[in-house]
C-alpha cells in the first residue's frame, strides 16, 4: 500500500475487514507482526541504527506520532476540559507551544470548523457533530501532515452527519494533508477520494479511482458489497 503525498483515500468494505486496524496501525495504536512502515521516508516502527534496523524506542515513535492526527468514532475528547482546552493540551505538552500561541491557533481551527463560538464549552454540553468537529480541530492543532478519520459520522445522528461531512469537503479543498478516510457513506466517499481501497478480510481486495470502484468495479466481492450497501439505502 502506497500512499502518495496529498493523496485522499477512501478505505471501504465490511465490518471486520481490517480497515480500523491499518489506521490504529499507523497511529501505533497497535503493535505490527512484520513487514516496514514508512512515513515521509522514515521507519515508523524501527530506527536505524550503525546501518541496522531496530525496533523503536518510544521516543522514535512519539516523534513520528507528531506527523499524524486521527478522528475516532467516539470523539475521545477529555470530559473535564472545555474545548479550547482539548484542542491546546496537547500541542502545548508535546512541542513546548505557549499557551498563548497555542490558544490562537486553537482560534482559528474552531473557526475553520465552525466551533469558534464553543470554545469554552464543555463536551457535555455539545451535539455529537459539534463534538466531532472540536475532535477535528484537535486532530489539526498539531499541524499533521496525514489525517486519519476513523468511521467519523457514524455515531452520529443522521441530520447531524452532513456538519461534519461539510468539514471534510473543506479540508479536502484548502489544504494539501493527506487524508485516509473509513467510511460507510460511499456516495461522500466518491465525492471525497482520489483513490479508493476495498478492503476485505484483512487485505486490499480492489483499488482505483471512485468512479472505477463505485460504477465498475472488476471483483464481484466488491459488486457484493456495493449492492448490500445500495440495498441499505446508501448513495453509490
Amino acid at each position: 500500500m502506497q500512499v502518495m503525498p496529498g493523496e485522499k483515500l477512501a478505505l471501504i468494505g465490511p465490518s471486520g475487514s481490517g480497515k480500523t486496524t491499518i489506521l490504529r496501525i499507523l497511529m501505533t495504536l497497535e503493535k505490527i507482526d512484520g513487514g516496514h512502515i514508512q512515513i515521509d521516508g522514515e521507519q515508523l516502527y524501527h530506527m536505524e541504527r550503525n546501518g541496522q534496523l531496530l525496533a523503536a524506542d518510544e521516543g522514535h515513535l512519539a516523534k513520528m506520532r507528531q506527523k499524524i492526527g486521527m478522528v475516532f468514532q467516539l470523539f475521545n475528547l477529555f470530559p473535564h476540559k472545555c474545548v479550547m482546552d482539548n484542542v491546546t493540551l496537547a500541542p502545548m505538552l508535546t512541542k513546548g507551544v505557549t499557551r498563548a500561541a497555542a490558544e490562537k491557533r486553537a482560534m482559528e481551527l474552531l473557526d475553520m470548523v465552525g466551533m469558534a463560538d464553543k470554545a469554552k464549552a464543555m463536551p457535555a454540553q455539545l451535539s455529537g457533530g459539534q463534538k466531532q468537529r472540536a475532535a477535528i480541530a484537535r486532530a489539526l492543532a498539531l499541524s499533521p501532515k496525514i489525517m486519519l478519520f476513523d468511521e467519523i459520522t457514524s455515531a452520529l445522528d443522521p441530520e447531524l452527519v452532513e456538519e461534519v461531512l461539510n468539514v471534510m469537503r473543506k479540508l479536502a479543498t484548502e489544504t494539501d494533508m493527506t487524508m485516509l478516510l473509513v467510511t460507510h457513506e460511499m456516495g461522500f466517499a466518491h465525492d471525497f477520494a482520489d483513490r479508493v481501497l476495498f478492503f476485505d478480510r484483512g487485505r486490499i481486495f480492489e483499488e482505483g479511482k471512485p468512479d472505477e470502484i463505485f460504477r465498475n468495479p472488476k471483483q464481484e466481492r466488491t459488486r457484493s458489497f456495493l449492492k448490500k450497501i445500495i440495498a441499505a439505502g446508501h448513495r453509490v
